[in-house]
């Protein structure tokens, strides 16, 4: 009878030593599949996924800000269909990013508590992608507010409202609020995978309260584009009341 063991080993073999060919030696997997624990040391079979889901995710941010630098080159050459089409592939990557953190929910909370003791006083918040992803947002709003709003001489309110015409400048700026409310998306759903894995009553492994990332997962980049909204929406109540008759009761008094 074989070992189940045996046959095991044998498979893990397999997966930390695969055979490398042309397609293997130009993507460097075998730099890539070593940069997770080998499966003898694991403290449990899930933080093999722990730890590749969040390599790829900082894989797929340093895709984001290498785009994202492109994306502030072509707004300086006035190239806006690349500016929007670059934009659309970076909303399809943090998609991509909130749909993966699914996969972490697989993970029973007495699993992830076996994980963190091997985090150190390691958070996400330390991730570098993501700390060079949040810096990027004010290098966009100044260069659209150069290229885009003339450095204030077009307002968002021209652009939205009072000589809207679905133009360039439009395109890019719901680009941008699309990339905004993505990253907002993300720390949202970071935020419930936390409260679903170790609590939101719980305190960091820094000691700070969890909370307190909430206050980040309600920031706003770009709140010119946001504010626009109440702003048209304020203005159509006072021309057209707050409250008017009754479409399906016409007669009924409000």
């Amino acid at each position: 009878m074989t070992n189940k063991n045996t046959i095991k080993d044998k498979y893990h073999k397999l997966i930390e030593t695969p055979e490398m060919l042309d397609y293997g030696v130009y993507l460097q997997c075998d730099k890539l599949l070593s940069c997770q624990k080998p499966i003898a040391d694991l403290a449990t079979a899930d933080e093999m996924q722990f730890q590749i889901l969040h390599q790829v995710e900082e894989l797929w941010m340093k895709l984001i800000c290498f785009t994202l630098v492109d994306i502030l080159d072509y707004m300086e050459k006035g190239e806006h269909h690349r500016v929007v089409t670059l934009f659309s592939r970076v909303h399809k990557l943090q998609i991509m990013m909130v749909d993966q953190l699914a996969v972490l929910e697989t993970m029973s909370p007495k699993e992830y508590q076996q994980i963190r003791l091997q985090l150190g006083n390691g958070s996400g918040q330390e991730s570098p992608g993501f700390r060079t992803l949040l810096k990027l947002p004010t290098e966009l709003w100044d260069s659209f507010n150069k290229y885009y709003l003339n450095n204030g001489d077009i307002s968002i309110t021209q652009i939205y409202d009072s000589e809207y015409c679905h133009d360039h400048k439009y395109a890019v700026a719901e680009a941008m609020i699309e990339f905004d409310e993505q990253l907002q998306l993300f720390r949202w759903r970071h935020l419930f995978l936390i409260h679903r894995s170790i609590g939101l009553g719980s305190k960091s492994l820094k000691g700070r309260p969890v909370e307190l990332l909430q206050q980040g997962a309600a920031k706003r980049f770009f709140p010119q584009l946001w504010e626009i909204r109440n702003q048209m929406t304020d203005k159509w109540g006072g021309e057209y009341g707050k409250v008017r008759p009754s479409i399906s009761n016409p007669h009924k008094s409000e």
